[in-house]
């Protein structure tokens, strides 16, 4: 992936981490992109209260995981960073 894709992609992704957001955010917690491979895998750091959420499983998997493939639909695979059930 070239420079310029990598930047496209990286724009969509944050763009589809936007649209969840203000969900995480109204229940004290948040997302941040860590990291775009070159192998097309998505790496996510959850922050605040969805960190321990005992829901934070199917709030990634339905809520940032769905909304990334929707618009990036080439990635690959979409992981959380720091919650080990979802790694």
């Amino acid at each position: 992936m070239d420079a310029n894709q990598r930047e496209k992609t990286e724009v969509l992704i944050e763009q589809a981490l936007e649209s969840v957001r203000p969900y995480l955010k109204a229940d004290g917690g948040d997302v941040k992109l860590v990291e775009l491979t070159d192998e097309l895998v998505v790496r996510l750091e959850l922050m605040g209260s969805c960190q321990s959420c005992p829901m934070n499983v199917m709030t990634f998997r339905a809520g940032l995981e769905d909304a990334i493939r929707k618009a990036v639909p080439h990635v690959q695979r979409v992981e959380a960073v720091n919650v080990a059930a979802l790694a």
